[in-house]
């Protein structure tokens, strides 16, 4: 039996052959760089997934520390509401008793006027004298009847503008809080 020699050491794969050894080696070499490959978009797909959670993340803990500040401002302007009722209850409790205080002094004044003139009455001498004084008393009376309902009027309109001064200012504060958000 003849050997050829195909020109290469003995042992080695004749030409436009590669050793199994060699091949086994470029299998590796490809199967290493294939997982190289598969590593690196694992690496990358978790680096994106990270970035994706966090920025989800952050999202929604703006999107959370928002709604708590406006949780937050709803109950202080509600609040603040409730105040303004209070302090305007209160300018009405305080007028009411003003007002109370002014008919109890107008009644008093006309009671005691009521008094002197039919004491007056009893002491006159004449019918003329009787209708005259009864003429006198029923203008005065008219008089300070009508100077009375002016005063009443104008304390009535004096209370409700400060009693509606809070309720006011709260109405264009909240107005305006409000506003801001949709201008914006």
């Amino acid at each position: 039996m003849l050997h050829r020699n195909m020109g290469g050491p003995i042992g080695s794969a004749p030409h436009g052959h590669t050793h199994p050894d060699q091949r086994i080696r470029t299998m590796n070499d490809k199967i290493a760089a294939a997982n190289k490959i598969m590593e690196d978009a694992v690496a990358q797909a978790k680096e994106n997934m990270d970035g994706f959670i966090k920025a989800s993340q952050e999202q929604a803990g703006k999107a959370s520390a928002q709604m708590m500040k406006g949780y937050d401002e709803l109950t202080t302007i509600a609040k603040q509401n409730v105040e303004a009722f209070i302090q305007s209850g209160t300018i009405v409790a305080k007028g009411a008793e003003e007002a109370g205080k002014q008919v109890a002094a107008f009644t008093q004044s006309s009671l005691e006027k009521g008094m002197a003139t039919g004491k007056a009455m009893m002491g006159v001498k004449t019918f003329r004298d009787l209708v005259d004084l009864q003429n006198e008393y029923t203008k005065s009376s008219f008089d300070a009847l009508v100077a009375e309902t002016t005063r009443m009027q104008e304390l009535s309109l004096k209370i409700a503008n400060e009693a509606f001064a809070p309720i006011n200012a709260r109405v264009n504060a909240t107005i305006e809080k409000i506003a801001k958000p949709i201008a914006a």
